[in-house]
């Protein structure tokens, strides 16, 4: 991976989005259904894209939620749906034009009150409130969001009553649905005009911000944090939990300094990410120089992105803890010190997160559940309370309410936050500290992901692998344990493969959005060991794709 000689340097003025622009795109520029980069594509969190490219505009968005008004009618979800958007410059126009379909739908639309913004997890949790002793008229939601995505990007994602985000047969159906409205020129899209639609008895206020912050004791010991009179900075990255922080600080006492509380849809506060783009994601060390420069004014200091659902914690003695590692010390801390959560309640990871994980939820003496990415694969575990946390190499996560109930369904940023401003009240050692001991116990891995090229017939190939297929006995110099095309935890496609071997792993899986694939890897026996882990890899995935290949044209008459 390249590192761009811009990154972690202040954005450049003419790297900034033009917001007139973008915006006259979203409106002006109509997709070309033929063409399949125009085209309506869920992807692991829902529909992105730039309306410079055509790939978020305005039918897009008009065609969707019909499509989610039709899916709500099919399903017999008759209760209030939460909409809810995060503060890039395309969710204004895209809330504006779900809210007039809706309304011409006669959905019960609630619409955030106080603040024009709510991030992800005050929609899931909402909707599980809601929810909660009802049969019939359940809730559902909307978050108009592209995450941490550069700022000309939209993004719009489908949460059905579960709370979490749909799965793929319902995005699959809805993506389906959406396109074929953009083939028929939108005939069949039901539209109000967007002030009849604000005013329309079937929108109401909710206040996302207070229901949220006044239950946070629930899940995390604020009494604890604010007893502890520790020093705690965040920086909301100009997202979408601009307006929450401050009220966490009041209502619940704590010494919370907001190093930045700028909005602004060009996000020019931000440094730029490794690539030399503007990229609000608080685990990387590129983007978060501002926050990492800050670090010896606190005890504990934490960022989440722009919809909030993803973290990201800096300490004074290690910086920016990679998500991993974080990960790690959430589930030694949790597991023990959540008393009220059954002794059967297991720990979910992805495929791609570290084997840290394994080893600290061995040690705990705790069920180790292993799904796929996304975090769609965590919300039946953590709505059940069969998973007291579920977490995302990618610094997504969740976990359950003290009381071992369910909290979020979808990824909080926020929680993970506020947790390691527990941790550090009550254990006297921040999560960086708490790391360095884990490593001293169970081993020290060095982790990392690369990206290399690929056409979309070798992103096929590599979705279609089987263990038969990779013919290597070793890696890096020690057997292969374990080939998996399988998540072993509930045992769906991880759309790749994973390879284990004693001190270390890779796995390769295809980009869902990109024309290239990724190779995870990772080993407990340092840097070199992981570079040849690494390049085994890849010379590994590139055999068995160009064999593939071979045995296509082979087939083909």
């Amino acid at each position: 991976m390249t590192i761009n000689a811009a990154a972690g340097k202040p954005a450049d003025p003419s790297i900034l989005v033009n917001v007139p622009k973008l915006i006259t795109a979203y409106y002006e520029l109509r997709p070309d259904p033929s063409d399949p980069r125009q085209r309506v594509v869920f992807g692991t969190s829902g529909h992105r894209g730039s309306a410079f490219n055509v790939a978020f505009n305005e039918w897009h968005i008009l065609a969707i939620t019909q499509a989610i008004c039709d899916y709500r009618k099919l399903q017999s979800i008759d209760g209030p749906l939460f909409l809810g958007m995060d503060t890039h410059a395309l969710s204004e126009p895209a809330f504006a034009s779900a809210l007039e379909v809706l309304a011409a739908n006669n959905v019960e639309v609630m619409l955030s009150e106080g603040t024009p913004y709510t991030p992800t997890p005050a929609v899931s949790h909402s909707i599980l409130l809601c929810n909660r002793s009802r049969k019939s008229g359940l809730a559902d939601g909307i978050v108009i969001t592209p995450s941490h995505n550069p700022p000309d990007d939209g993004g719009f994602k489908y949460d059905p009553p579960h709370g979490g985000p749909a799965d793929s047969s319902v995005t699959s159906w809805i993506e389906s649905k959406a396109n074929d409205f953009l083939k028929r020129g939108l005939d069949g899209v039901k539209r109000t005009q967007f002030a009849k639609a604000l005013r329309a008895p079937t929108t109401h206020k909710y206040d996302f911000l207070s229901v949220y912050i006044g239950d946070l004791n629930c899940v995390v010991d604020m009494n604890a944090v604010r007893d502890a009179k520790i020093k705690l900075g965040v920086d909301p990255l100009g997202g979408a939990g601009i307006d929450y922080w401050p009220r966490i600080a009041e209502q619940y006492g704590l010494d919370l300094t907001i190093v930045n509380s700028s909005v602004d849809p060009t996000f020019r506060f931000m440094s730029v990410d490794w690539d030399g783009k503007i990229r609000m994601d608080p685990s990387s060390p590129y983007a978060m120089q501002r926050l990492i420069a800050l670090k010896d004014k606190f005890d504990i200091a934490f960022a989440s992105d722009t919809d909030h659902d993803r973290h990201g914690i800096v300490t004074k003695g290690s910086g920016l803890l990679p998500p991993n590692h974080y990960l790690s010390v959430c589930v030694s801390y949790l597991f023990a010190n959540r008393p009220n959560w059954g002794e059967d309640v297991a720990v979910g990871k992805t495929v791609v997160s570290s084997s840290m994980i394994d080893r600290v939820s061995a040690r705990l003496g705790r069920r180790l559940y292993e799904v796929p990415v996304g975090f769609k694969w965590f919300v039946e575990g953590l709505l059940a309370g069969r998973l007291g946390f579920g977490g995302e190499e990618s610094a997504g996560s969740s976990f359950l309410r003290r009381d071992g109930s369910v909290w979020t369904t979808d990824k909080d940023g926020i929680v993970p936050c506020l947790l390691s401003a527990e941790i550090t009240a009550r254990v006297g050692k921040d999560p960086g500290e708490i790391y360095r001991e884990l490593t001293r116990e169970l081993g020290d891995p060095v982790y990392e992901r690369i990206d290399a090229p690929a056409t979309p017939e070798q992103k096929a190939a590599l979705a279609r692998l089987s263990p038969s297929d990779i013919h290597a006995t070793e890696v890096a110099g020690q057997p292969i344990q374990k080939i998996l095309t399988t998540a072993p935890g509930d045992g769906n496609s991880i759309g790749g493969i994973k390879v284990i071997a004693k001190d270390g792993w890779f796995a390769a899986r295809p980009s869902g959005t990109e024309e290239i694939y990724k190779i995870y890897a990772e080993s407990f026996l340092g840097q070199n060991h992981l570079r040849q882990i690494e390049e085994e890899a890849q010379s590994i995935v590139s055999a068995t794709l160009a064999r593939s290949a071979q045995a296509s044209r082979a087939d083909e008459p």
